[in-house]
């Protein structure tokens, strides 16, 4: 039976982010349904992929051609280190009753207009499978219902955070940095307020980054742990302006994008256009750290109605101390602080978030937002696969 909305559900989120670095496991305790939602995090955990599965997904994720007997052989692999994690985060805890699986990621193409109009988006690690291996009704597959009508199926998170993360008197920005970053403006919680939210991906995250410390490292190390390697560096500004003429940034929202625009391609033209500047190890980390900085304020500063009174930044780019550090540099009057400040888990809140997305999808409920994914309507987001019956 579908929970009721008054009673609490336990719910697991999972999601492994464009970065790859692993699954984020988050057992949440959910009640309401929108303007009453309230959530717990009973626990949360990281669950890092073993080496060769994760090495397959990114060369994957960059292209690499395989066979449908490897697709399918991949796909279950991502699927049983799924409900591992799923396993994993209830260990002592009183079981969950429902599974939200993103999946992870590994081909994004956003609507294209005419010659293109529906999007595609690959999540891998079958939800059906998941819900096998667990006993746990799972919902999985969350952006292909906003794709079918037309939308991008991205960002999928901005109408969890409207109320998990709105003000009565303050504009916010979330921003999630994961491999790619995504912001979700939320104006004051009065009014038509709900109209007025915006959502879109600004660009590259942590993805640039990582690829460039395993270039730097011939694959030693996989991401620059607090940023403390680019903070020893100095950016090029000249780098990063030429940078910001990508066709991308000055793109109008809804808009999306992945690996396969912000990926190895992208790093190695980057590689090539530094070589004028002779930077060092440190000094290409930081201008491509400022980049992601610097494309963030851009599309502020371009795309919102009005700029925010406070930035709520979440991810694992939020644990990059540089990274944050240049983001208030370059938004000086605006106080960038993580989502911690206010209460929610910043490095869990996608996992949270996939997690109220099931609680709603049995309630059905919508999860889309159309301005922020730019589909023409709001529609029920996930396919349901049972568990025990």
């Amino acid at each position: 039976m579908p929970p009721t909305e008054k009673s609490i559900t336990r719910v697991i989120g999972l999601i492994s982010g464009t970065s790859v670095d692993g699954i984020d496991a988050a057992l949440v305790d959910i009640s309401g349904t929108d303007f009453d939602l309230k959530i717990e995090l009973v626990a949360g955990a990281t669950y890092p992929y073993p080496p060769e599965l994760r090495e397959r997904i990114l060369a994957v994720c960059a292209g690499t051609a395989i066979s449908m007997a490897e697709l399918a052989e991949l796909d279950d692999a991502i699927a049983l280190a799924f409900a591992q994690a799923a396993h994993n985060i209830q260990n002592g805890q009183q079981p969950a009753t429902l599974i939200g699986s993103h999946g992870q990621t590994v081909y994004h193409r956003p609507p294209q207009g005419r010659s293109t109009p529906l999007g595609y988006s690959l999540q891998l690690g079958g939800g059906a499978l998941i819900a096998h291996l667990t006993g746990i009704t799972t919902i999985s597959n969350f952006r292909a219902a906003d794709i079918a009508i037309g939308g991008h199926g991205a960002p999928l998170v901005p109408r969890v955070d409207a109320f998990l993360l709105s003000h009565p008197q303050e504009g916010r920005c979330v921003q999630n940095i994961g491999g790619i970053g995504n912001v979700a403006y939320i104006p004051p919680r009065h009014g038509d307020w709900l109209t007025k939210i915006r959502a879109w991906d600004t660009g590259p995250g942590n993805s640039l980054l990582d690829l460039a410390v395993h270039h730097l490292t011939a694959g030693a190390q996989t991401y620059d742990q607090d940023g403390k390697w680019a903070a020893s560096g100095t950016p090029c500004a000249t780098l990063v302006e030429q940078w910001l003429n990508q066709d991308y940034f000055h793109l109008p929202p809804p808009k999306s994008t992945g690996r396969e625009l912000f990926g190895v391609t992208y790093l190695q033209q980057c590689l090539q256009d530094a070589e004028a500047y002779k930077l060092s190890s440190p000094d290409f980390l930081a201008t491509l750290t400022e980049l992601t900085a610097a494309s963030i304020a851009h599309s502020y500063r371009t795309f919102l109605p009005e700029m925010p009174q406070q930035v709520l930044i979440c991810g694992g780019g939020s644990r990059n101390l540089y990274l944050q550090q240049r983001l208030q540099v370059l938004l000086p009057s605006i106080p960038v602080v993580t989502t911690d400040a206010v209460g929610l888990n910043a490095d869990f809140k996608e996992a949270i978030a996939f997690a109220v997305l099931a609680h709603w999808r049995q309630l059905n409920l919508p999860g889309n937002l159309p301005a922020a994914t730019g589909a023409p309507q709001a529609v029920l987001l996930g396919e349901v696969h049972p568990g025990k019956l």
